[in-house]
């Protein structure tokens, strides 16, 4: 897996999720034990299930240690508004529909599009990377193409 770039926000909430991920293993081991206690394993469905759930638990707290292990905080002191970049306030107008949108970019895990926190691996998010105010870009989306001009570029 490669560097992960994020807020320090978003590393502290993704550490926050690991630890509630680990908390579950008594849980699920406890569940397991309960339903092995019942007998027959070969028809016992609350024990599969015990089983399947405690297989998804450990591959979401490996996804998740794989992902703070490669977390690289980015030093919001090094960010300009010259040029778009990861952490930008990017204010923009579709000029398909002259809708004024505000996104802010970021990493994978920190994206909530109703948050107005765009991942800069999105269609939109690599159209506005490294483009400046005044300039129009072409976000190649799956409705077609959107046409954005940078208006402001903050922090």
């Amino acid at each position: 897996m490669s560097l992960q770039y994020m807020t320090q926000e978003g590393l502290d909430k993704l550490k926050k999720e690991l630890a509630e991920a680990i908390a579950q293993r008594p849980v699920i081991s406890a569940a397991i034990a309960e339903a092995r206690d019942k007998g027959d394993l070969s028809e016992n469905a609350e024990y599969e299930a015990a089983r399947e759930a405690q297989g998804l638990l450990e591959l979401n707290i490996a996804k998740l240690q794989n992902l703070v292990a490669n977390a690289r905080v980015i030093d919001e002191s090094q960010i300009g508004t010259d040029k778009v970049q990861m952490l930008n306030k990017v204010k923009v107008k579709n000029l398909n529909t002259n809708q004024i949108m505000n996104f802010t970019l970021v990493s994978e895990q920190e994206a909530d599009f109703m948050a107005g926190k765009l991942a800069v691996k999105t269609p939109i998010g690599q159209a506005l990377m490294g483009h400046g105010v005044g300039e129009v870009v072409e976000a190649k989306v799956p409705a077609g193409v959107i046409k954005f001009e940078i208006l402001e570029i903050t922090l």
